[in-house]
């Protein structure tokens, strides 16, 4: 025989889960908006006039269900925190309705700085302060590479080869030549 104690908890963890499909239903209105400006290549004016149509309704009444909502959940459940969190960050979020040029998200960010993110233990063990150092600037122009659409492979062998022609006494060659903002891909192992 079942227990009834359990009961209360089932019912608890199935409301949880029709809110958050709910909450996921609505995040995804949002991001088919942003995907048919996308798809039409809209103009940032264009974009922003779609949003304040489109997107301004869906977040009001999300904003109205988060606050509706709330009140009916256990504050430490997972959909009360994901609530209590959205909730205190809403008038951020809104902030991209005020400009087309904004996204909706920060993936781009969060995919620029996870490879530093994932590598972070790695880099505990670089051997001393100096080599840190090294990675980190090594890092940053590999980052740059990938920042101005430069295939690394080929920036680093190119300069990698040219180095030694720029180090040498009584030639006055300017390093910054061989920074990935400046490199000319046309000079590729020309020297």
């Amino acid at each position: 025989m079942p227990c009834r104690l359990h009961e209360p908890h089932k019912t608890f963890i199935r409301k949880g889960k029709s809110l958050a499909e709910y909450a996921l239903k609505e995040i995804q209105s949002l991001y088919r908006i942003e995907r048919m400006a996308d798809e039409k290549e809209m103009s940032d004016k264009e974009r922003k006039a779609l949003r304040k149509k489109l997107a301004t309704p869906i977040l009001d009444a999300f904003e109205k269900w988060m606050k509706d909502t709330y009140p009916t959940v256990l504050p430490k459940s997972r959909i009360g925190q994901a609530i209590a969190y959205s909730y205190s960050l809403w008038s951020r979020m809104k902030n991209y309705l005020k400009d087309g040029r904004l996204m909706i998200d920060n993936n781009l960010a969060e995919n620029a700085i996870r490879p530093i993110a994932l590598s972070r233990k790695n880099f505990l063990f670089c051997g001393n302060h100096r080599a840190a150092a090294n990675t980190a600037i090594i890092c940053s122009l590999l980052a740059s590479c990938k920042g101005v659409g430069i295939n690394p492979r080929e920036w680093l062998n190119d300069v990698i080869a040219k180095l030694p022609y720029y180090c040498q006494p009584g030639k006055t060659k300017n390093l910054k030549e061989l920074l990935p903002a400046h490199w000319n891909q046309n000079n590729y192992s020309k020297l």
